[in-house]
């Protein structure tokens, strides 16, 4: 048995001032009640809110908060993400922190799908997070859309990865769509998934943690509400080995497989039909994209042609039979 204590932080989070403080309180009050925790994560732009206009640099005086708290209470933390400015390109990046228990950042994760289009203007990363914590076992990070392409699970759990560690901001009527692509990810990909909303501008909450059979270890409702879960990674890896539940054996069976996908191959043909799908952009009211269907030109038009179909013209005399 590896067993390890994850605590998911599900806090109040507030758009026009900074939430760091009350975060740390958090982080006390926890640390008190539940002092056998060994790793903190609160949900995506928690420190800050979701609005880029509050993004810092790439350093910064909150991240030296956050690496001291960590090696106060000697955990690791991932304190959800936060808007950074990169010093190469200017560019934001949503970007999550991997702090170890001596309070340095081992890791940076920016999102590789910002909610498009609805995030325009945030930048995409290209470089997945895998981390190991001595003695315990292999952790991956995404955030939040992510979850919704399984490529990026895949790429994660290919590279050993045993715990998907997934800070979210879901404020949106798709969050039990969210769920359940969380219980599938822990079924498809035989690892625990940890995934953690925020509320008011952060989130609706429901926050969840998952195991590699898919099963709900803890789902919190819509308050505030902070869960220690303690995980043994020796069930992955005997699952892994034996399938769930002494069944399917997906990852030995994906890396067997007799077939390459050549939806993945940009010179291919494969995915023609994505690029009919239009351009990706915020719907609009009254739109009728995907619908393929006749629309007249204007009301004018519309209104002729439905006279016309009941037998009336357009002129007082047009379309009727007069007797002489």
């Amino acid at each position: 048995m590896t067993p390890f204590a994850i605590a998911g932080v599900q806090m109040y989070v507030n758009a026009l001032q900074p939430n760091v403080e009350g975060m740390l309180h958090r982080l006390d009050v926890l640390m008190a009640r539940f002092p056998w925790t060994q790793m903190v994560m609160f949900s995506e732009l928690s420190p800050f809110g979701p609005l880029d206009k509050y993004a810092l640099p790439h350093e910064n005086d909150v991240i030296d908060q956050f690496c001291e708290a960590a090696r106060r209470y000697k955990v690791w933390l991932i304190p959800g993400s936060m808007f950074l400015t990169s010093p190469i390109d200017g560019r934001i990046y949503n970007t999550a922190l991997v702090i170890n228990p001596d309070g340095e950042v081992i890791r940076r994760y920016a999102k590789m799908f910002p909610f498009l289009p609805y995030e325009a203007g945030i930048a995409a990363g290209t470089e997945f997070c895998v981390f190991d914590v001595p003695d315990v076992g292999r952790f991956g990070l995404s955030i939040c859309y992510d979850m919704w392409f399984p490529e990026t699970t895949r790429e994660l759990t290919s590279q050993g990865v045993e715990v998907l560690l997934h800070p979210v901001l879901t404020g949106t009527t798709d969050r039990d769509a969210e769920l359940a692509i969380a219980r599938a990810t822990a079924a498809q990909f035989q690892c625990y998934v940890f995934d953690v909303n925020g509320l008011g501008a952060g989130g609706v909450g429901k926050s969840l943690v998952v195991d590699p059979t898919s099963l709900v270890l803890h789902q919190s409702a819509g308050q505030e509400d902070m869960f220690p879960i303690e995980v043994d990674l020796s069930m992955v890896r005997r699952q892994r080995e034996t399938g769930m539940k002494g069944l399917g054996q997906v990852l030995k069976s994906f890396r067997d497989r007799s077939v390459d996908f050549s939806v993945y191959d940009r010179t291919s043909t494969t995915n023609d039909y994505l690029k009919t799908l239009g351009p990706l952009e915020i719907p609009q009211q009254g739109s009728r994209a995907g619908l393929h269907v006749d629309v007249p030109a204007d009301a004018e038009a519309e209104e002729r042609n439905h006279k016309r179909a009941l037998g009336y013209g357009t002129t007082p005399f047009e379309g009727r039979t007069t007797v002489g």
